[in-house]
């Protein structure tokens, strides 16, 4: 709505996606956290068919606990793990921009932008914490998937790591 697009909220418990363009899976808490965050959301009624989407090439966000849940998922490598300092964080951050050549960063490149290399946006959570072996963290820094990093670090992620894409580039995790 605030981009003045045509939105439709999905239901959890629905099995079908429909026909749609974008899908993105926001924070908010799922299952109130209580396991691994996003472990028990990943298998709502309608992932089945997220998971279907975005394997065929649909663009796919997932935002903070939608972060976790595409992890989870196996859409994306990593996990999210319980902020390095234990605390829950509510606070503006800075993004550094690492790849330009992302369809969810493309127009960065392209300009009209005050400042083209960073982003300020909000955060608010306890796991935020982006993990992932060495070989992983060597194969998204190669082939340019690392698309946001911290400024300085809030969480603890690993080299920083705010946000990936699949190897494809149609899945964003952040």
């Amino acid at each position: 709505h605030v981009l003045n697009q045509d939105t439709e909220f999905l239901w959890h418990k629905d099995s079908s996606i429909g026909d749609r363009n974008v899908i993105i899976i926001p924070g908010g808490f799922s299952y109130g956290d209580y396991l691994r965050c996003g472990a028990i959301a990943r298998f709502s009624g309608i992932m089945k068919d997220v998971i279907r989407f975005a394997n065929n090439g649909g663009i796919l966000m997932g935002i903070c606990n939608g972060f976790q849940i595409v992890c989870e998922a196996g859409l994306l490598p990593g996990a999210l793990l319980r902020n390095a300092n234990l605390k829950f964080l509510c606070k503006n951050v800075t993004l550094n921009i690492e790849s330009k050549k992302s369809i969810f960063t493309g127009e960065f490149a392209r300009g009209g932008y005050v400042n083209k290399e960073k982003i300020v946006l909000p955060i608010a959570h306890g796991d935020g914490n982006y993990i992932c072996d060495e070989d992983t963290l060597k194969k998204l820094e190669d082939n340019d998937r690392i698309v946001f990093r911290y400024q300085d670090n809030p969480n603890g992620s690993i080299a920083d790591i705010a946000g990936i894409t699949n190897e494809s580039g149609n899945i964003l995790g952040m």
